[in-house]
């Protein structure tokens, strides 16, 4: 993929969007790989004890995966020379009902725009929504959670 043309960015323009599925296996495994063991994201009994309504995903595979669409856009994760959010709900993960814990039960979706572009410094700032899509309303459409808010990353292009 080549990356973005600086001069060609405009304010407001989407870069891109996608959906992203997590399942208790994929919060396994990236406990495994981060370090952090924390029961709140595999154990549903100590999630509730704590206060949650059940498992969660850890912030950091939320914040991870969402500016991998940034990082794809640009065409090199280097590029990204800040990232900055906050988090404003969690991402719950409940256990499938049935079958593999390979199965998703929660899926994010991700949106990226240009929030701003500066080309004396040829960077470009990128905007991103993160909802967590929940259960269809009246009409047909998922409910909709920002998980992230004030998602930015600035791009070195």
């Amino acid at each position: 993929m080549s990356r973005p043309d600086i001069a060609q960015l405009e304010k407001g323009s989407i870069i891109g969007s996608r959906q992203l599925q997590f399942s208790r296996a994929d919060l396994i495994r990236y406990a495994a790989a981060s370090g952090d063991h924390n029961p709140i994201h595999w154990n549903e009994r100590f999630a509730q004890e704590v206060g949650l309504d059940g498992v969660i995903a850890h912030g950091m595979l939320t914040m991870g995966a969402a500016v991998g669409l940034v990082s794809d856009w640009a065409g090199d994760p280097g590029a990204v020379v800040d990232y900055q959010t906050r988090f404003t709900k969690p991402v719950p993960v409940p256990d499938a009902a049935s079958g593999s814990p390979e199965t998703p039960t929660a899926t994010l979706e991700i949106t990226g725009k240009i929030g701003a572009v500066d080309t004396e410094a040829s960077t470009a700032r990128v905007d991103l929504t993160v909802e967590l899509l929940g259960a269809p309303e009246d009409n047909g459409e998922p409910t909709r959670t920002k998980v992230l808010t004030k998602a930015q990353a600035v791009v070195k292009l």
